[in-house]
């Protein structure tokens, strides 16, 4: 709810009509009614990328220009936890965690599964807040890894962000997190490819991780 107050229009997304709440017992639900977005996600049935979808460059052009937009928009909750970040790179990463975190406002669960083609709508907006620099890009750059001609165009647009130290904690985190998902069974195909991108930003192989309990 609070992306649709803060958000600016230019990002875009599905608007917020109404938010209803209800309680049941012991149980308590909320529903949104958001517009409707006919036009499909990129990857319907998984997160990641299997194949090249073809975007245009005014696609990209968006992407980047609607991420650039939400880093300057004041966040409402801190997204990824430094407390999960100092237990998770050591864990899933095998190196210690960052001394410093620098952190702008994100949607905070980009991947191909929450964002449409022509024309570009952000969906899913439930994490949206805090997050490190670098996250959402690395976070879609690591859920491209199996089609590498994405994930090198996703390189190229948020070069900026993703080369400069602070993005490359944010990268790492994303990493972190799918590592995490891959120890309770998730993305089998993506995994020596995630093991392969935290070697190359740290020299350092990750260790194969038992399943986790480690919240976000």
């Amino acid at each position: 709810m609070g992306a649709s107050l803060l958000v600016p229009r230019d990002v875009p997304r599905p608007a917020l009509h109404g938010v209803h709440d209800w309680v049941d017992g012991v149980w308590s639900f909320q529903s949104e009614v958001l517009d409707r977005v006919p036009h499909p996600v990129v990857s319907p049935t998984r997160a990641d990328l299997v194949r090249d979808p073809a975007l245009p460059e005014q696609w990209w052009d968006l992407l980047r220009r609607s991420l650039n937009r939400l880093m300057q928009v004041e966040g409402t909750k801190e997204t990824v936890r430094d407390s999960w970040i100092e237990r998770a790179f050591p864990q899933f990463l095998g190196v210690p965690a960052p001394a410093k975190i620098e952190r702008v406002t994100g949607h905070g669960d980009l991947h191909w599964g929450n964002i449409t083609g022509q024309p570009l709508t952000f969906l899913d907006w439930e994490r949206w807040g805090r997050v490190p620099v670098g996250y959402d890009p690395g976070l879609l750059h690591a859920h491209s890894l199996l089609v590498p001609a994405v994930a090198e165009r996703i390189r190229a647009e948020f070069a900026q962000v993703l080369n400069a130290p602070a993005g490359r904690i944010g990268e790492l985190a994303a990493i972190a997190e799918l590592l995490q998902a891959v120890a309770r069974g998730f993305y089998p195909e993506l995994a020596p490819h995630l093991l392969d991108r935290a070697e190359e930003l740290t020299g350092v192989r990750p260790p194969v991780s038992a399943p986790s309990e480690v919240n976000v």
